[in-house]
């Protein structure tokens, strides 16, 4: 059973909610940069060090590096956080922006199909995202 708060840094608690708005914004930042079906899983049930996984994919390095600038970028607008890391950047066929509470994934679209996440992770419930699920949120 997950908690209330979560522990983004070693020194802040942040409401479910508000990781839960992260990652949607996440979501549609990637959607927005034509991300190929962006999805959000529910993975706190399964998983002790992350609460949700954002995943999406593009059909080549450029967009993938675009769509992971753009997440980070959103992120930081609604005054999210800084990525605590972020991997694969420079080869930019499997992008990893680790938020502590949820994990963006940008894959290229051919190493999404080979790692398969959704089917991996298939226990895990979706999160919606939608422009109107993020504003019906605030």
């Amino acid at each position: 059973m997950t908690s209330i708060t979560s522990q983004v840094s070693k020194n802040k608690t942040v409401d479910r909610k508000v990781v839960e708005r992260w990652a949607q914004t996440a979501a549609l930042a990637a959607d927005d940069k034509l991300a190929i079906d962006p999805v959000i899983l529910n993975v706190s049930e399964l998983l002790t060090i992350t609460d949700s996984f954002v995943i999406a994919s593009a059909s080549n390095d450029r967009q993938v590096k675009a769509i992971a600038e753009e997440v980070e970028s959103r992120i930081k607008a609604i005054g999210g956080p800084s990525p605590l890391r972020i991997e694969g950047l420079s080869e930019a066929r499997w992008v990893l922006l680790d938020y502590g509470d949820f994990v963006v994934h940008v894959f290229l679209d051919e190493v999404r199909e080979f790692y398969d996440l959704e089917r991996l992770w298939a226990d895990a419930p979706r999160i919606e995202w939608s422009e109107s699920d993020i504003a019906s949120a605030r």
